[in-house]
């Protein structure tokens, strides 16, 4: 029955004209390139939302251990790690919108119900704080427990957003275990344009070569995004910009520079040998 419901929310299409209100206003809100890049974790080569949130996860968690305490140094050590963990929601949930902005529809149908059991979450731990801090600290421990119960939910969703549905996670990853074990000739150096990229087929899986002179690099041609062509996107910089949302990968080695992907494109070992160019698994 679980399952069903997760199949219904994603095709609940009933959900698009609220998600598709927020998904502009957010575009229009977070505009600055620089900014998003920020906050889709290009600067790190890895999403920057799963890193955030485990400030505001980590405080909930410990405060609930400690409110099994009967000390008051307890409840003080939680109502502190309580105002913590809703200090970190911010960044994590205006990283989390900037992902989600960028997502298909029926990932965000899924995102947004996500977000809306995170938000009531943050708002019952608030409610907590407030109740602690005025003596209530009966009725904040209970509204911190709904509250991680109803994170519980969101942070549920969220695996399911990106396990089952595949949002946030590098397409391009699944594309490296296909490749051989072995060096396998993927065409001659001759027939690789000098100073633009080109596609070539090897085995099951798609290569990115990028020859300058007699030095060549070879990158998962699939973006690591939502898996747009790179060979038919435009180099701009000494980067090749992907067709379809504009992530940006630097070509000498997957960087990269601009979002919305979050994750490096996967730089695969080459090399020249008699005039032909091989690569492999690395």
């Amino acid at each position: 029955m679980l399952r069903q419901v997760l199949t219904r929310l994603e095709q609940a299409d009933a959900l698009d004209g609220a998600s598709d209100k927020l998904q502009a206003a957010v575009t229009a809100t977070v505009r600055p390139r620089t900014l998003r890049d920020l906050l889709h974790g290009t600067w790190i080569g890895h999403p920057l939302h799963p890193v955030l949130v485990q400030v505001p996860v980590g405080a909930f968690l410990s405060a609930a251990v400690l409110d099994l305490g009967r000390y008051r140094s307890t409840g003080r050590a939680a109502t502190a790690l309580i105002g913590a963990g809703l200090a970190g929601v911010a960044p994590a949930v205006i990283a989390g919108l900037v992902d989600w902005s960028e997502m298909t529809r029926d990932r965000r149908r899924v995102g947004l119900v996500h977000a809306a059991a995170n938000a009531l979450a943050a708002g019952l731990y608030a409610t907590s704080l407030v109740a602690r801090l005025t003596g209530r600290v009966t009725q904040g421990k209970a509204l911190a427990y709904a509250g991680l119960s109803v994170a519980g939910a969101g942070a549920f969703l969220g695996g399911h957003l990106s396990y089952a549905q595949g949002a946030g996670i590098s397409h391009a990853a699944p594309e490296v275990t296909r490749l051989p074990d072995e060096w396998t000739v993927a065409g001659s150096l001759a027939s690789l344009p000098d100073g633009k990229p080109a596609a070539r087929r090897v085995g099951d899986t798609a290569v990115l070569f990028f020859r300058q002179g007699d030095r060549v690099t070879a990158l998962i041609e699939r973006c690591s995004h939502e898996g747009g062509p790179l060979s038919e996107g435009e180099v701009v910089d000494g980067c090749v910009v992907c067709p379809w949302h504009g992530s940006a990968f630097r070509l000498t080695d997957g960087a990269v520079m601009h979002g919305p992907a979050g994750n490096d494109q996967p730089v695969l070992p080459v090399r020249v040998r008699e005039g032909m160019v091989e690569v492999r698994h690395p």
